[in-house]
């Protein structure tokens, strides 16, 4: 007989997440996270230049020291308290940090509490934490919805934020960041805030990190991710920055699960922060051309409901049809594209469908095209 462990058998009961199909020359794929576009060839070459120079050991555990310094140094910049590098943890990709996070704050009994719908990894490692969730839905108009929360953080361990929104695209104002803070006063809640995507904001729209509500900082820990700003993602890498007792809470735990991360690898992501601007700017561009293109096309067909995503390479439209979103994808797929099913996302994403535009856009106006063909055959 097979024997499987309590925190396996709390994760089977979760939805398994797939893709609605993989990428070939019949099926277009629009429901990926990894951005199209190859890592450019600066941080390449400082790859190459760090494997030479010599970064093939163990490194530091915690991370490369110099990347953590410089990672407190920004930190510090933008908030005006003084972050130490004791503070930053280096981690393989921004998804083991948060879970690293997650089981060092989080445990059976604890209840965590996540907007509705969101990114489903938290679900599945509150479930392996032995967790209990709770889910509180957003506003209509896509932003927190402070009065739900009210009643459901009360006694919660941990609150996550994936800010911008994975699968949403919202990006909340600092009129929400803060009274979420003011929602938390006198509570020992931790807030865990997923920001991949702060780099991908559109419209000029400004672009408020938790880390810059003063009232949040004490209770913050804050992930950040190289994929999605650097076209980084098969290179996992990224950090987290936090209070100084829970930083070492959380490097325990790391040091246990992670044990050290690519030593090449981190000073590329070095090279990359330092550079900025200049690498991200093109892709940024890019992608507000092609988000501009998925709207156009909901607009014009009719066929798809949703607000204009303010950040991430997310769409994340409502269909009328009275079928469930893996149904839906199931016979999408059968049209030749593949998008996420909302359903994987919580209760809240039901009746959607996340449309990923980080592919390149003689692909998405493909796939956009055998998606109205298959909406329209309902």
């Amino acid at each position: 007989m097979e024997r499987i462990s309590q925190a396996a058998a709390r994760l089977g009961r979760l939805p398994v997440r797939i893709s609605g199909g993989v990428p070939t020359q019949d099926v277009v794929s629009l429901d990926r996270g990894d951005p199209d576009f190859s890592t450019p060839a600066p941080i390449v070459d400082a790859m190459d230049r760090a494997l030479r120079d010599g970064y093939t050991h163990y490194g530091d555990l915690n991370g490369d020291p110099e990347l953590r310094a410089y990672i407190a140094e920004r930190a510090s910049a933008y908030t005006g308290d003084r972050y130490d590098d004791s503070q930053v943890l280096i981690t393989p990709g921004s998804t083991a940090g948060l879970a690293t996070a997650i089981y060092a704050i989080a445990g059976p009994g604890d209840r965590i509490v996540l907007f509705d719908p969101t990114y489903p990894a938290y679900a599945e490692q509150a479930a392996l934490a032995g967790a209990t969730v709770v889910r509180v839905p957003f506003r209509e108009d896509g932003g927190l919805h402070l009065e739900a929360l009210q009643e459901s953080v009360v006694g919660a361990r941990l609150l996550v934020l994936c800010h911008p929104s994975n699968p949403t695209g919202a990006v909340f104002s600092e009129a929400d960041l803060r009274g979420l803070a003011a929602v938390l006063e006198g509570s020992d809640t931790i807030v865990l805030a997923d920001e991949a995507h702060a780099d991908i904001v559109y419209d000029h729209r400004p672009y408020i990190s938790t880390m810059g509500i003063p009232e949040l900082r004490p209770r913050l820990v804050n992930c950040r991710s190289f994929s999605k700003t650097y076209a980084m993602a098969g290179w996992r890498l990224g950090y987290l920055i936090a209070p100084p007792e829970l930083a070492k809470v959380i490097r325990r735990i790391h040091l246990i699960y992670n044990c050290g991360v690519n030593s090449a690898v981190q000073r590329a992501g070095l090279f990359a922060l330092r550079t900025g601007t200049s690498l991200v700017m093109p892709m940024l561009q890019e992608y507000q051309h092609r988000r501009d293109l998925v709207v156009d096309w909901m607009r014009q067909t009719g066929l798809l409901r949703g607000r204009v995503p303010e950040g991430t390479f997310y769409a994340y439209p409502h269909y009328p049809h009275p079928i469930g979103s893996v149904e839906m994808v199931r016979h999408l797929l059968r049209y030749g594209v593949c998008v996420r099913a909302g359903a994987f996302d919580g209760p809240g994403g039901e009746h959607h469908l996340r449309i990923s535009f980080s592919t390149n856009t003689t692909d998405l106006i493909e796939g956009l095209s055998r998606l109205e063909k298959g909406l329209r055959a309902l």
